[in-house]
């Protein structure tokens, strides 16, 4: 296993998606509300192409999909949601540009991973790619080189830019435990072996080489252990949905020096805490843990819980700068 501890993440950040469809307007956001660790942002409410499955499946290469009623399909050839998807990137990638000019520091961008990916994409007959180890492999190897030469763009556009990569996962405990549903919805897929799902994300992961991979679900039962495996240098969850069963995973994953992106500011409207009753429940985890509080900051990223696509646009604001907040309380107040 590598080493993690060589990476030093910012305090906060955001996970990915905001509301609305100006580029120029969430770039704005995303870099202003956090000094030493902006996102990439992703706009799903643009529609097919902007959503999460969409927006990677144009990153693809050598692979293409189409939108089909029941969702995205693997298709022959490039057509226009493929064109459409490349384009919005492209129009995110120059509005992060236009505001990240002379910037030196950490930058995220979000794909979705494998196992996700290969749940959310259909096969030409329906099923989802998952059913069929072959796509299975392919979809990976073609998301591995997507990836490249996407990190490559962004080092381009951001020279200064240290690029941290966050691999969406949320599909993932449900790959492993044979929860993903077959097309008529009466079946789930066969669960796959903990092995293989832990060596294509190692495959995957090591596409950026030498940078910082962080495995994002906001989904229960996050594997820590087996994403810290396949070398993942952090992981991000929604801190509420943690048990004490998670405990011991938890503890092993801040002592092989993994980094926790915990989830605690809501994504979606509601009244804000205080920040320092934002980060409550980390300070208990860490008690409880016996760890030490010095190394709270060392060892945690804020973030909002999940996306914001699904919040108003000021609550989002609000919900970045929050994060901010109830980092910098973490850091002063550690006990």
């Amino acid at each position: 296993m590598s080493d993690n501890t060589q990476f030093s993440f910012g305090a906060a950040t955001g996970v990915g998606s905001l509301p609305g469809g100006d580029a120029r307007e969430a770039a704005k956001t995303a870099t202003g509300s956090f000094e030493d660790f902006p996102f990439l942002p992703e706009l799903p409410a643009r529609g097919p192409g902007a959503d999460m499955i969409g927006r990677t499946a144009g990153m693809l290469v050598e692979l293409y999909a189409r939108v089909e009623p029941s969702g995205w399909r693997i298709g022959d050839r490039p057509g226009r949601d493929t064109k459409r998807a490349r384009s919005w990137l492209g129009e995110d990638l120059d509005a992060l540009e236009e505001f990240t000019q002379g910037w030196e520091g950490q930058l995220k961008v979000q794909a979705v991973g494998p196992w996700t990916l290969a749940a959310g994409l259909e096969l030409k007959n329906g099923e989802a790619a998952l059913s069929d180890p072959g796509a299975c492999r392919d979809l990976a190897a073609s998301l591995a080189e997507g990836l490249r030469l996407h990190l490559a763009e962004v080092r381009r556009r951001v020279p200064g830019a240290q690029v941290v990569l966050q691999l969406d996962e949320p599909s993932l405990t449900a790959v492993l435990r044979g929860q993903v549903r077959t097309a008529s919805g009466y079946r789930t897929h066969r669960a796959v072996d903990r092995q293989l799902v832990e060596a294509t994300l190692r495959d995957v992961v090591g596409v950026h080489d030498g940078g910082p991979v962080v495995v994002h679900s906001c989904a229960p039962d996050v594997p820590f252990a087996l994403l810290r495996r396949a070398g993942a240098a952090a992981v991000s969850f929604d801190f509420s949905l943690l048990t004490e069963r998670d405990d011991e995973a938890i503890g092993e994953a801040v002592e092989a020096g993994t980094r926790l992106f915990t989830g605690v500011v809501p994504g979606t409207d509601g009244p804000l805490s205080d920040p320092a009753g934002s980060v409550m429940g980390v300070r208990t985890l860490w008690r409880r843990l016996g760890l030490r509080p010095g190394l709270l900051a060392q060892a945690v990223t804020i973030t909002p819980a999940c996306g914001l696509a699904g919040a108003s646009p000021g609550y989002a604001r609000q919900a970045l700068a929050h994060c901010a907040r109830a980092a910098r309380s973490l850091a002063d107040n550690p006990e």
